[in-house]
């Protein structure tokens, strides 16, 4: 039998380094000859950027139906047939411009998602396989808002498409938002939660009344009066008034819940950043509310209809930023392959999660 003692490699494989600028965290590796800052700010631009072309999509979509320049280009992906970009014409007037400007903010979407997913392969790999998945839905989706984008205008601006074309963009906001939190949270293996268990139940029950408002608004703009083109001006089989109320009584819901959340989030001394998200949604409920029952009163006039499709989507990353402020990635818990310290700072250690809520 050999009692000998087994063998120790002596030169273990190095572990990849971390390094931390500001609140975000970055891999030493692949760095392609950058700093650490040039890397921060380049990771910093990509998921901002993502998140404001994401709302920015809903509300170019909205300038296309409030100016009825939904067919301002009569084919897809060309403007016209056999002629990519729009001509002025008297006839058509800036209508083709508008219609293809919301295209090329799609493109523009395209680059974003693709610097995303390789800012997350390279850089942020050890915040999880997690940050890595969701990375990818923002690319995926929009290549499916621009496939939806087609049959839009081969349907010549039907509502029962033009609906799902833009409950697409709500639901990659909330996706863009939860991405901006995670880059600047921490990176431990498993996220810890901050609150108790109610309060994580009380948020999905947000996140699934917010979409519901959301659906109902598309709706109650398929039987109002902008179809997004003149000559095909179809609306869906509703009552516009009963829609309304529908929808109105689905925000008073949501804002009752909303506040009732933010009560116990004060009781239990919730950590700051959890509370200000919830005030933030408040403040933009409020406001996202004043404007909807003002442009209802007075004959949905189009900048207000325009502000309160800016508002849906300040609504879905508000939700989005509730519901993932409810967790932390910050912890004593190592990453499997970044097991030195962050380079270039020297904030204590966070204690080991003792698995109560964060006070």
């Amino acid at each position: 039998m050999n009692d000998s003692p087994p063998a120790v490699d002596e030169h273990p494989a190095p572990s990849p380094r971390r390094e931390l600028v500001g609140r975000i965290s970055l891999s030493g590796d692949r760095t392609l000859g950058l700093t650490a800052a040039a890397r921060a700010r380049i990771a910093a631009v990509v998921f901002w950027g993502n998140l404001v072309c994401q709302i920015g999509i809903i509300v170019s979509g909205g300038v296309v139906r409030l100016t009825s320049s939904g067919l301002g280009c009569s084919t897809w992906p060309n403007c016209e047939p056999g002629q990519f970009t729009p001509e002025l014409t008297m006839e058509a007037g800036i209508h083709p411009f508008i219609e293809f400007g919301n295209r090329t903010l799609t493109g523009v979407l395209g680059v974003f998602a693709v610097a995303l997913l390789l800012v997350s392969l390279l850089w942020l790999r050890h915040k999880g396989r997690s940050l890595l998945w969701l990375s990818l839905v923002p690319l995926v989706g929009t290549a499916v808002q621009a496939i939806v984008g087609m049959v839009v205008v081969y349907a010549d601006l039907h509502p029962g498409v033009v609906s799902p074309h833009f409950l697409i963009s709500p639901i990659l906001v909330a996706v863009s938002t939860v991405l901006l939190f995670r880059l600047y949270d921490g990176d431990a293996a498993r996220r810890r939660s901050l609150v108790p268990r109610a309060m994580h139940w009380m948020s999905g029950a947000l996140a699934i009344i917010g979409f519901a408002i959301l659906v109902l608004g598309t709706l109650v703009t398929g039987t109002g009066p902008h179809s997004g083109d003149d000559v095909h001006p179809e609306r869906l089989p509703f009552d516009a008034r009963t829609i309304s109320w529908l929808h109105a009584d689905s925000v008073m819901l949501f804002y009752g819940l909303l506040v009732g959340l933010l009560i116990a989030l004060h009781l239990i001394g919730a950590a700051r950043q959890t509370r200000r998200a919830a005030w933030s949604l408040v403040v933009v409920t409020a406001l996202q509310a004043a404007i909807g029952y003002t442009q209802y009163f007075t004959g949905l006039p189009e900048v207000l209809v325009g502000l309160h499709m800016l508002g849906a989507g300040l609504l879905a990353a508000g939700v989005a930023w509730v519901a993932v402020s409810l967790y932390t990635w910050q912890g004593t818990e190592p990453v499997v392959g970044a097991a030195e310290p962050a380079i270039g700072t020297d904030r204590p250690t966070p204690p080991a999660p003792t698995g109560k809520a964060s006070r």
